[in-house]
């Protein structure tokens, strides 16, 4: 692999994994896509950073569910969406009169909602 290419993925699935835990305490940012783009990243880029992530406590078992499965299981499906309704949520309701602003968020919603909701449970 070209070592620019190199450095780039690990740059991005570093970047990634900073949102990702940014979203555990935030609940405005999803913690799981960004951390299964660095998982996708570091897969390319970096064995021991994706060895890390995989075998990290709290994520591992998530990523690897997903990228060998295509699973989520049941409480990070409920919890997501939950959290996901209340942030979107929110925001519609008190930070924007606008209705377009108000369209688009809730198209969101929906689309991430029924995309998270249709994958199998583990």
């Amino acid at each position: 692999m070209n070592l620019f290419v190199r450095y780039m993925l690990m740059g991005v699935g570093s970047v990634s994994f900073v949102l990702g835990l940014a979203g555990v305490f935030l609940p405005i940012i999803p913690t799981t896509p960004f951390l299964l783009i660095s998982a996708a990243c570091w897969m390319r880029s970096s064995d021991k950073a994706y060895e890390r992530l995989l075998s990290h406590r709290k994520f591992g078992p998530a990523i690897r569910d997903y990228s060998e499965n295509g699973t989520i299981r049941t409480r990070t499906k409920v919890m997501a969406i939950l959290l996901m309704s209340l942030g979107i949520g929110s925001t519609m309701i008190f930070f924007t009169d606008s209705t377009s602003v108000r369209l688009i968020l809730l198209a969101t919603a929906l689309s991430v909602g029924t995309y998270v909701g249709s994958r199998p449970s583990s």
